[in-house]
């Protein structure tokens, strides 16, 4: 077979592996992960099923390639929101990406729910999933990097209890930082989420109205907990100002 029949076919099996996951995505969107199914998967795109499981050859196969992809979407839109805000302080970083991940979800609500919301039963994801999952915690973890470097990062207060599996966590997922800040970064990411989520399945709906206000101000505190300050000079010579 030449070169250009192998590109072909190559060519070929890309569009059919989108189209298998854009319809997947739709059923998503429309009955739940729970009820995703491959023959519906193959019905709706006029495949034959045993066509389809050439693609993929199990639910929970497909299962994996959605969320990896949902992972790298988020990833993506964290990156992009922490790229815009390259002129501006840890803080504003910070928040410029806890943003970009709360637009994200917003926009993508069938796949946050995927990956964050109730698990799938039955379904395990795999270790493939793991690097695609942690591409935007990777984004703050930079963040905090850039600001310890730059002494924007005040070390918070670590209790003895918590010691060792701050130390323990640290080790595992950024040994250049201090411990506390660390483990105080592990509880924000899953308190971000939390938030969320609260607005994504809505718990907010007549509890919160200005979502956009309330969101600045809780991920403002977030910072403050992970150890991210402030500059001591604003741009007119006074202290900036800390989030209230």
């Amino acid at each position: 077979m030449t070169s250009s029949a192998h590109g072909v076919r190559a060519r070929a099996r890309i569009e059919v592996t989108a189209a298998i996951k854009e319809e997947a995505r739709r059923q998503l969107a429309k009955e739940g992960a729970v009820k995703l199914s491959l023959r519906a998967v193959a019905r709706e795109l006029g495949m034959a099923s045993s066509a389809l499981y050439r693609y993929f050859p199990s639910r929970d196969d497909l299962l994996t390639a959605l969320i990896i992809d949902a992972y790298e979407s988020l990833g993506a839109a964290a990156e992009a929101a922490r790229d815009a805000a390259a002129d501006v302080g840890p803080v504003g970083r910070w928040t410029a990406v806890c943003e970009g991940v709360r637009g994200w979800a917003l926009g993508h609500p069938h796949e946050y729910a995927l990956i964050y919301g109730t698990p799938v039963p039955g379904y395990t994801a795999p270790d493939t999933t793991v690097p695609a999952a942690a591409r935007s915690a990777l984004v703050v973890i930079g963040i905090l990097r850039d600001a310890h470097r730059g002494l924007g990062l005040a070390e918070p207060p670590l209790s003895a209890e918590l010691r060792p599996e701050a130390v323990r966590m640290a080790a595992d997922l950024a040994p250049d930082l201090p411990p506390g800040v660390v483990a105080r970064m592990v509880a924000a990411w899953a308190q971000l989420f939390g938030l969320i989520g609260f607005e994504v399945f809505g718990q907010f709906n007549r509890v919160v109205e200005d979502r956009d206000a309330f969101f600045r101000h809780a991920v403002g505190r977030l910072a403050h907990t992970v150890g991210l300050v402030y500059p001591q000079q604003g741009p007119a010579g006074g202290r900036a100002a800390e989030p209230s």
